[in-house]
């Protein structure tokens, strides 16, 4: 069958499909192809059968739209590899709803091509309304821990950025010693993460959310640990105290843009807002701090 039959062979009307509607039917057909093997992959790997039975249930979907591209083309389409690994690592990684998520975020050129094909095409409005709120629905009822959680997450993340960089940058100026600085640090970091799980676990079972208070306990003061934990290696590795200050601030903002870019896709949220705010008030405590850091010594003549 060559290019001009295919181009018609699935048109209810007998009409040809013109070059760029051909070449944007082509494209729908792959991309609902490369959604079929990301949501079969990650249904195959999934545990949890419920969350089995509604990655398979999308991959139905996913192959469906296909098959109805195909009626136009007329041709077979094979997917991506590379975006399929991809997606489907970035979900096994960081958890199945940030790759979903992620992946219809990075569909809205694909949104804005079904309602130019809607035009000329029966039935692709259907699959656009399919594609806008049958898809969501089932990616927002996949239960993980790491959204049940994520509350006790940005809380150790939170206090960990906004109090240890301010502590840092305090102790910086007060010490002017590197090693004393990351010793200080590590010591107020671990108690402030013991003290803020157990504030956590008393909260969460005072609550009646159904969170279990030991694993928001955990999560609270594992987050707070390695934010700790990535403060301070500077002041562990170099010795001048002003640059392992000014990589620990750079580590807080590194730390604020991945965290904030997560949550802002998983929870649909606005990604610049949130991250200004995060790094407004992470650096304006920094700043405050080492300000108090420097006063002391000056006015108690502290000198180490």
């Amino acid at each position: 069958m060559n290019n001009e039959e295919s181009r018609s062979g699935g048109n209810t009307e007998g009409k040809p499909l013109a070059g760029d509607i051909w070449a944007d039917v082509l494209s729908s057909q792959k991309e609902e192809i490369n959604g079929y093997h990301i949501y079969r992959r990650l249904s195959e790997s999934a545990k949890d059968q419920r969350i089995k039975g509604i990655l398979s249930q999308i991959a139905d979907d996913e192959l469906k739209h296909y098959n109805f591209w195909k009626n136009y083309t007329q041709v077979e389409v094979k997917p991506s590899k590379l975006r399929v690994w991809f997606y489907f690592l970035i979900s096994r990684l960081l958890g199945i709803t940030f790759g979903l998520k992620l992946m219809e975020n990075g569909e809205v050129r694909t949104q804005l091509v079904y309602d130019r094909l809607s035009k000329f095409i029966p039935g692709v409005k259907d699959i656009l309304r399919e594609e806008e709120n049958h898809e969501d629905q089932l990616i927002d009822s996949i239960k993980e821990d790491r959204l049940e959680y994520i509350g006790s997450i940005v809380l150790g993340l939170n206090d960990a950025l906004v109090e240890l960089t301010g502590a840092l940058a305090g102790f910086a100026f007060a010490f002017q010693n590197s090693r004393l600085v990351a010793v200080a640090g590590l010591i107020t970091g671990i108690a402030a993460s013991l003290s803020m799980a157990a504030s956590e676990y008393l909260s969460t079972k005072a609550e009646d959310g159904g969170r279990h208070p030991a694993k928001a306990a955990i999560y609270t003061g594992v987050a707070y640990l390695l934010t700790v934990s990535l403060l301070i290696l500077p002041f562990l590795v170099l010795q001048e105290t002003l640059i392992s200050l000014g990589l620990a601030v750079l580590a807080a903002i590194v730390v604020i843009f991945i965290f904030t870019y997560y949550v802002s896709v998983v929870k649909n949220l606005s990604f610049p807002r949130r991250f200004a705010e995060m790094v407004t008030i992470s650096l304006g405590v920094a700043v405050l701090t080492f300000l108090i850091g420097l006063l002391v010594r000056i006015f108690l003549g502290i000198e180490i």
